[in-house]
């Protein structure tokens, strides 16, 4: 690979990951629009905004995800788990209204 070539190498990439993060931001936004939804159905249900039982689901398939895709399972459960702090704060939100 000669310096024109990694320089447009470079280029792709950066350009291919801000599509991916704009995606993800995406679907970030639209996982934690589902809150509403969730905070509606427990609340019906007299359900606890925290289900340790949900959160176990979560962390075991976390682990079985980032064994098939071979990422890193401790920074894949830290993203994860974000996401879901992130989904509890948005019912909590929506429930005090």
């Amino acid at each position: 690979m000669d310096r024109a070539e990694a320089l447009s190498l470079l280029e792709s990439s950066r350009k291919r990951i801000d599509e991916l993060d704009e995606e993800l931001i995406r679907l970030i936004k639209e996982r934690t629009s589902l809150a509403g939804n969730i905070a509606q159905a427990k609340l019906v249900l007299g359900m606890d905004i925290h289900d340790p039982e949900r959160e176990e689901y979560i962390h075991q398939k976390i682990r079985e995800l980032a064994n098939q895709q071979e990422i890193n399972k401790d920074s894949l459960t830290q993203i994860i788990m974000i996401l879901v702090d992130l989904s509890k704060e948005e019912q909590e939100k929506i429930l005090r209204r």
